[in-house]
This record gives structure tokens, sequence and C-alpha cells, in this order.
């Protein structure tokens, strides 16, 4: 499978500050590979905070909940402690009850991705767990996010 070429910040529509922490690294003087995937899911819910979508205060019994379904993530080089990282985001999918977001991490200055991701929520109802349209008010706001 050939590798791709890392995208440019263009190629996202916001951005979310997320600083590495000490425990990040691993023994290889970098962010250890699984920390990635925590980057992605602080950046798409701080993202659905910001917007009003999630209220971790006193969640709405009716608003659906985002389960995620899928992540992948593409290394291109290396970050590491204690460098503040630019997370990209846009939605490359929205669909009835489920997005795709698209992830890239930059670090603070760089014009290139040093790594890229995918990550698929599915929505559903908080007590059924069964998957909900998304409301109207988060297909607005969500929509935002596509290029």
């Amino acid at each position: 499978m050939p590798r791709s070429t890392p995208p440019d910040r263009s190629a996202f529509a916001t951005f979310i500050t997320v600083p590495t922490r000490w425990a990040d690294n691993d023994v290889y003087g970098h962010v250890n590979n699984m920390v990635y995937y925590s980057y992605f899911d602080t950046a798409v819910n701080q993202w659905l905070i910001s917007a009003g979508l999630l209220d971790m205060g006193s969640p709405d019994a009716t608003a659906p909940v985002g389960l995620v379904v899928a992540n992948s993530c593409q290394f291109f080089s290396s970050v590491a402690f204690p460098q503040t990282l630019h997370l990209g985001l846009r939605v490359d999918h929205l669909g009835n009850s489920s997005v795709r977001y698209a992830l890239g991490v930059f670090t603070e200055n760089a014009p290139i991705a040093s790594a890229v991701g995918e990550f698929t929520h599915v929505y559903v109802h908080r007590d059924t767990r069964k998957p909900m349209p998304l409301p109207q008010a988060w297909r607005t706001q969500l929509s935002s996010l596509v290029l």
C-alpha cells in the first residue's frame, strides 16, 4: 500500500489545541502510538462541547450519545512532550446517525501534519443504545466542519 502525503492545515475546518503530557512519551522518547487516539477523542469531544452539543455538567437525556465504532491513524513524523499540538478537525461523512471525522495532528508551527486519523461516532439513544437520527441542530453544527 503506497504511503500517502501528509496534509497541510488547509485540509481542516477548525483546530483544537491539545498539550502533550509527560506520561504520553514512551521509552523511545516520542508520544506512544496509542495516545493519538486519546488526542482524537479529546479534540472531537472538545469541539462538541464548544458547539453546545455535548454538556458534561447536566447531560440532556434526549440528546444522542456518540459511540466510537472505528478509528485509525497514520504517522508521518514524531511528536513528544512538551510540545503543544494543534488537532485539525473536519467532517468527511455526515450520515443519518453517524459522523466520520478526519483529524490531523500538527506541532505548534508545522505546516504539514505529523499524523492523520479517522474517528467514527455512531449516535445512539442514551438508554436503548440503538442508533438514532441526529437532531437538526446537531446536523447544522456538524455541517460547518464539512469542507
